[in-house]
């Protein structure tokens, strides 16, 4: 397979990915989450209910279809970030990305539906969780930040829970200048990782 036909077909994916999403959340909003099943969805959008598991694990997981991609954004905030840029403005800065991304208009109903059906909410937490053990583990990866691992994973759960606080707030970027002086007094906090012990007589 050319390089050409390969972007082609990875752009088909996309799009087909996309089409399956925006008819799920569609119908999801216009009927009720409960009521629309998944071959409801495939139906709508002409897909095989098979082509729709193959993009979607589940049905919850049309209703977060870019959570992959935030997950990326968070992990890229620490390892693209500038040469000895400090870590915590800069994740300051991708979560407040997210989050008006987030609270753009149009976004309110979906956050009613997720809040009013448990399922979601369930998922939900599963995905933040996820978030922060992908974070955590670029943060614990990055040699130039020389804490330790429960304490990545610390930092990584704080920011995650910025990132939801600061979504529910009326003014989203004022709580994060609240919530993230906070983490970065913790985080400064931390004491420094701890040094492998070498082998007795080694050396």
């Amino acid at each position: 397979m050319t390089v050409q036909q390969s972007g082609r077909r990875e752009r088909k994916k996309a799009a087909t990915r996309q089409k399956i999403a925006d008819t799920a959340l569609r119908l999801f909003l216009e009927r009720g989450y409960d009521a629309v099943g998944i071959r409801d969805v495939a139906a709508e959008a002409d897909v095989a209910v098979t082509t729709l598991f193959s993009h979607f694990a589940c049905k919850e997981a049309l209703v977060f279809e870019q959570d992959e991609d935030f997950e990326h954004r968070l992990t890229r905030a620490v390892t693209d970030r500038a040469p000895h840029e400090p870590l915590i403005p800069a994740l300051r800065r991708e979560v407040l990305a997210l989050v008006r991304h987030c609270t753009a208009d149009g976004a309110a109903p979906i956050w009613h539906m997720i809040d009013a059906s448990p399922a979601l909410r369930k998922y939900d937490e599963s995905v933040r969780l996820r978030h922060a053990e992908a974070l955590a583990a670029a943060i614990a990866a990055d040699p130039a930040l020389t804490r330790s691992e429960t304490a990545a994973r610390t930092l990584a759960r704080f920011v995650i829970d910025a990132y939801s606080l600061s979504r529910e707030a009326s003014d989203p970027e004022a709580a994060l200048d609240e919530i993230f002086p906070m983490i970065g007094a913790a985080w400064q906090a931390a004491p420094p990782r701890t040094p492998p012990v070498s082998p007795a007589g080694a050396g």
